[in-house]
């Protein structure tokens, strides 16, 4: 995943980090400024939006070994 937008939640994930996806359904914002995170597997596609309160991600963080357990920890303590 490539971070398009600086978050609280990405804090400590590196750029381009590897999280586990399982199927191919993906959102398609109408305002790009609520993309935080894009990927790439075959075309580029949304992976993580945010907006106001909301983190939201495609892929399975609770499946995606230290780097997902780590960001489910961060969406825990945030405070928005």
């Amino acid at each position: 995943v490539h971070q398009r937008r600086s978050h609280p939640i990405w804090a400590g994930v590196a750029d381009g980090a590897h999280f586990y996806f399982v199927h191919s359904f993906y959102a398609h914002p109408s305002d790009e400024r609520h993309i935080a995170g894009l990927t790439e597997y075959g075309l580029p596609f949304t992976s993580a939006l945010c907006r106001d309160n909301i983190f939201a991600t495609q892929f399975h963080p609770e499946k995606s070994q230290a780097v997902g357990l780590g960001l489910i920890a961060r969406f825990l303590r945030w405070k928005p």
